[in-house]
Parts: C-alpha cells; structure tokens; sequence
C-alpha cells in the first residue's frame, strides 16, 4: 500500500471514529446539552479518584513490560506503553506502528533486538490470553445472576464460556509443556486439511506456531510469567473498576454482573480494526449494552464517554509527553 492510501486510509478511519463519537447521544436517545449537564455536576474528589484510578491501571501494567524485558524500569516501562498507546489510538491497524515506536525506544535504551522481540511476542501472547478470558468472565457473570433469559441461551452462553476458557487452559499448557505445543501444531494442521484451499492456505502459515512461540518465550516466561499474570489481572481489575467508577460517577443504575459484562465487551471492542483502537464502535456498543441492562440513556452515554476519555482520548497527549522525555532525555542511554 502506498503512502498516500495509508494516509488516506487514516484520515478516513480517523474521521469514522470520530463521527460515531459525536453521533453517540442521539443514537442511545441523549444528547451534548444533557451530557454536558452530566459532567458539569462532577466534583473535584470524583475526577481526582478516576484520575487516580486510571494511572494506577497505568502502573499495574508496567509490571508486564518489565517481566517481558528484564531490567526494564518501571518508569521506561510506564513511557512504553503510554507511546505505543498514543500511536495505537491514533491510527487504524495502529497495534504494528506502536510496536515499532516502542521497539525504537528500547533499542535507545541499550536493548538487543532479539529481547525486544521476545517482549514483544511475551506481552501478546498474555493479551491474547486476556481476550479470551475477559468474554468468559462476562458470560458467568451473567449466568450466576441470572440475566440471560431462557435455558437455551443460558446453556449456549455457558458452552461458549466453558469453549473460551478451555481455550485459555490449552494455550498455557502448550506453553509449559513442549509436547502439548507440538500436538496443538499437529491438531491446527489436521483442522487446516480439512478446509478449502484459501482458508487451508491461511491457516498453513501458522504451522509450527506454538512451538515456535514456545521456545522463542520460555526463558522468559520462566522466570517472568508471575509478573506478567500479576500485572495484566492488576491492569484488567483497575480498568474495570474504573469503568465502575464513571458509572456511579454519574448516577448510571446497573447491577455488577451486568457491569462485569459491559466491560468484558468494551475491552473486546477496542480490538475492531475499522477505526483506531475500536474508537467509536466501542463506545456505541458499550452505551447500547447499558440501555439494554437498563441504564437511563443520559447517564449510560455520559459514563461511556467519560471511561472513553480516560482510556482513549487522555492517552494520546499522555503519550506525546512521553516521547518527548525520551526524545529529550532518554535516547542512546544504556538500560
């Protein structure tokens, strides 16, 4: 793709999210006079605690980088996330460009690039892992409350919980055990012969994958995978109580479990590539949601665009301060 299609490409994804983002009230029955109003009648105390809230999920997650890249700070790994964040939210398909920001980084603190790759494969894998658990939580939560009508689709929400946390359970174990990643090689080969030819041939390019991951990533996670289990949980329950938060903040009446699922789906959101970090599909989505749980139209867009500000906008200036430290101050230093 050319330069300029990339930029057109971005400034088109750009302005989808951003037209979503406006079009939010009125799609969920509100709009900016009573969202306004919303947010007028927060207190000092309550931004100060969702701020506080925000960066200490912020910190929590600093304990991923620095298992994945021993001898990282915990300072350098706060400015890698919060630039590889910034890029992320500010471009589509924005994941690879953060990557590449923050590799840049790295190398200018001293890092090999080998351990640089390693981190970043180490800090996927656990995302990945993440991702299908967030779904699962959400769905039980929902199922010990009892607000999935009807026994059919209780029993189908239960199966796809128990699919995506038996799907958790299989990646862990190919990645503590050399033989469970060869048999899961073996069982996506036999799967992929049994597909079209396109498909087949898609699915043929991750033959050998989990092996490969595996030995790419076990002196790492040897040592490492307490400090990244501890701070992606941190990071998860932090963000969640966060969206909790800017609920109550604002007066929006929903139950826990209800919650716990919101939040499992907005996170799910953010990973649509259509715009830069899912924006705008996921505020939509998650505003809908809380209607549909019953939330009042004015508080359930007021809280989801208030948790939006908190991880997404505010991300982006974030950012820019931090690569502006390391432009300044932290270039060509040895880690």
């Amino acid at each position: 793709m050319s330069g300029a299609a990339r930029t057109g490409l971005s400034v088109l994804s750009l302005a989808a999210a951003l037209g979503l983002l406006v079009a939010l009230p009125y799609l969920v029955g509100a709009d900016w006079g009573r969202i306004g109003r919303e947010l007028g009648r927060l207190g000092r105390a309550e931004v100060a605690w969702l701020t506080v809230l925000w960066l200490a999920g912020l910190w929590a997650y600093t304990f991923v980088f620095t298992a994945s890249l021993p001898g990282l700070t915990h300072i350098r790994a706060f400015m890698l996330n919060a630039v590889g964040s910034a890029v992320s939210n500010l471009l589509p398909f924005g994941g690879a460009a953060g990557v590449a920001v923050t590799f840049a980084m790295a190398r200018g603190w001293g890092y090999r690039a080998a351990a640089i790759a390693v981190s970043t494969l180490v800090t996927g894998v656990w995302n990945v892992l993440s991702r299908l658990l967030l779904p699962a939580v959400g769905i039980i939560a929902l199922l010990v409350a009892g607000e999935l009508p009807g026994r059919g689709l209780a029993s189908a929400a239960g199966l796809g919980a128990g699919l995506l946390l038996a799907a958790v359970a299989l990646l862990v174990l190919a990645l503590r055990s050399p033989g469970a990643a060869r048999r899961l090689d073996d069982g996506v080969r036999a799967f992929a012969q049994r597909l079209p030819s396109r498909p087949r041939a898609l699915l043929g390019r991750a033959d050998g994958a989990m092996a490969d991951v595996r030995a790419k990533t076990i002196g790492v996670l040897r040592t490492g995978w307490k400090g990244l289990t501890f701070g992606m949980a941190a990071y998860l329950a932090l963000q969640a109580w966060l969206f909790q938060a800017c609920l109550t903040a604002v007066g929006a009446d929903v139950g826990l479990a209800e919650t716990t699922a919101v939040f499992a789906i907005n996170r799910m959101l953010t990973t649509a590539v259509i715009t830069p970090s899912g924006a705008g599909i996921s505020e939509t989505g998650t505003a809908a949601l809380l209607l549909a749980f019953g939330a009042d139209p004015g508080p359930a867009a007021t809280a989801t665009l208030l948790y939006s500000f908190y991880t997404y906008a505010i991300e982006i200036p974030t950012g820019a301060l931090a690569w502006i430290a390391w432009t300044l101050h932290g270039r060509a230093v040895k880690a």
